[in-house]
């Protein structure tokens, strides 16, 4: 995400009194298996409603982004160390986004979460944040010289991980991971898929879509094989994966039809040996063409390339 940088460059004036704030853990409890946060602001302790803030605010709800981000802007020089700055910060973060500037934007929300963690505006910004990595992987193109032109897939991608970093115990970590995961899938990126899916499954073992996502990791694997001459290894993880569904998720597994696919996974690894023992034959290697065709008879009896080998091994039918 090297383009963010320079968006935090041109900003780092308005949020360093921002970083000035000492900072206050946020509070998680476990509930049903997961973490949510538990309110910690005091309602006595807020400060006194601003009311140009609150014109800005009113102007945001009319979608003048221009001039909402023209005074928030003004105001934020002029209010370093109010108590009400992270409330500005906020209020700059969204114009920024109305205005298509999402890179400012999310660096904006990050100022907020970095400089006051005990902010009210706290969990709206960082769900502000996974809006825009959403959108950015949906789609949504980044502002060059005025103009929405460039792909902002790649920064979305690392806003997704930040969002993970930042907030591990928030339930949108969690939907950030999921959302990369599924990204990776549909643009065909399985081995990044599996990865992502892999992970999921480990760091939140009590998801209910849980059978989804390993399915998925599952499907990933499957398509990063690309035939019986390269290496085999994404198909043996998926085979040992729906096995595992199997077990694990019957319905699931007959939804899905998981055993023909196990089957086919079987007759294609048992080609693989085939192959590999005819290369040993055509190599003149016969000790470790015999070798490939015992495994080839112990793992996949039933195949047809099995009988083949015992009749070259001489065990018949």
């Amino acid at each position: 995400m090297g383009r963010i940088l320079p968006a935090a460059a041109v900003a780092l004036t308005l949020s360093a009194s921002a970083l000035a704030a000492g900072p206050t853990s946020r509070t998680f409890e476990l509930n049903e298996g997961r973490f949510t946060e538990v309110p910690t602001t005091n309602p006595a302790t807020l400060p006194k409603p601003d009311p140009a803030l609150k014109h800005i605010a009113a102007l945001l709800d009319r979608q003048d982004y221009r001039g909402a981000r023209y005074e928030a802007l003004n105001w934020a020089l002029a209010h370093k160390g109010d108590p009400n700055y992270d409330e500005g910060l906020y209020l700059i973060a969204q114009a920024f986004n109305g205005s298509n500037e999402a890179l400012k934007a999310f660096y904006y929300c990050d100022a907020l979460m970095d400089g006051y963690p005990a902010s009210q505006y706290y969990t709206a910004a960082l769900q502000l944040q996974y809006d825009i990595a959403d959108q950015l992987l949906g789609g949504r193109k980044l502002k060059a010289l005025g103009l929405s032109i460039f792909s902002g897939t790649d920064e979305g991608i690392e806003m997704m991980f930040r969002i993970q970093q930042r907030a591990p115990g928030d339930p949108l970590a969690e939907k950030a991971l999921r959302r990369t995961a599924d990204f990776y899938f549909a643009t065909g990126d399985f081995d990044l898929a599996a990865d992502a899916y892999g992970a999921h499954a480990k760091q939140y073992p009590r998801d209910p879509n849980l059978p989804e996502i390993l399915l998925r990791q599952a499907f990933s694997n499957y398509a990063q094989f690309t035939g019986v001459k390269f290496d085999p290894t994404p198909l043996v993880n998926a085979r040992s994966q729906m096995v595992d569904l199997i077990d694990k998720y019957p319905d699931v597994a007959r939804r899905e039809n998981l055993q023909s696919f196990v089957d086919s996974i079987d007759k294609t690894l048992a080609r693989k040996l085939w192959i590999t023992a005819d290369f040993y034959r055509r190599t003149g290697k016969p000790v470790a063409q015999k070798t490939v065709l015992a495994q080839l008879v112990k793992q996949y009896p039933q195949s047809d390339e099995a009988q083949q080998a015992r009749t070259i091994l001489g065990e018949g039918s």
